[in-house]
């Protein structure tokens, strides 16, 4: 069994054999063990636009997202699995954790025996690139798809002669979503504690 942390509601994590999907409704802070998790905390307080962005019309603070993320990364460290959250995660450096190579491969994480990495899920089928930080402690490490992928959304504008060209744009959802790919590997990650 392996305890899916800060899913969606209905999401990508629900009924799937051997995952227990634990939602807002469920409170992942809460989350008792014994079983290694994949742990999704929220990444909005993270992120390069944690205030809220340049039109943001009430500024927010960096890091306050009710403790998700501290819950998440003492899970890990206790039950074993992998967090997943954007790259440059202002979350790294705020709990000492060290800053993956963006070219990829796992370097120490920090004191505890952990271990991140960058990785791009553009190569588990992300139609963007998404850029993504892991955390792992107390499971085997996996050689992942390392580098930039292919994943880059690209819209011709007609401007056929020139090299001018304008990147699509995906919804909020479609951005935050996990390809299934992606959320396998986290799975089969999770269900490798050493």
């Amino acid at each position: 069994m392996i305890a899916a942390l800060y899913v969606q509601t209905g999401g990508g994590y629900y009924g799937i054999e051997g995952v227990d999907p634990w939602d807002e409704a469920r409170d992942a802070r809460l989350y008792p063990g014994p079983w290694p998790v994949v742990a999704h905390p929220p990444c909005a307080r993270w992120g390069r636009y944690w205030s809220g962005g340049p039109s943001a019309r009430v500024r927010r603070i960096k890091g306050d997202d009710g403790g998700c993320f501290v819950a998440a990364l003492a899970a890990v460290r206790r039950w074993g699995g992998v967090i997943e959250h954007p790259e440059a995660s202002h979350a790294w450096l705020w709990h000492g954790l060290n800053t993956p190579p963006r070219h990829g491969g796992w370097v120490v994480a920090d004191w505890f025996g952990g271990w991140t990495c960058c990785v791009e899920q553009g190569h588990y089928g992300h139609r963007a690139r998404k850029a993504t930080w892991l955390y792992t402690n107390g499971i085997e490490l996996q050689t992942l798809i390392w580098g930039k992928s292919a994943g880059r959304l690209r819209l011709d504008d007609g401007h056929h002669g020139g090299d001018r060209v304008r990147r699509a744009r995906i919804g909020a959802r479609e951005a935050a979503a996990t390809p299934p790919a992606f959320r396998d590997l986290l799975l089969s990650m999770a269900g490798r504690r050493v």
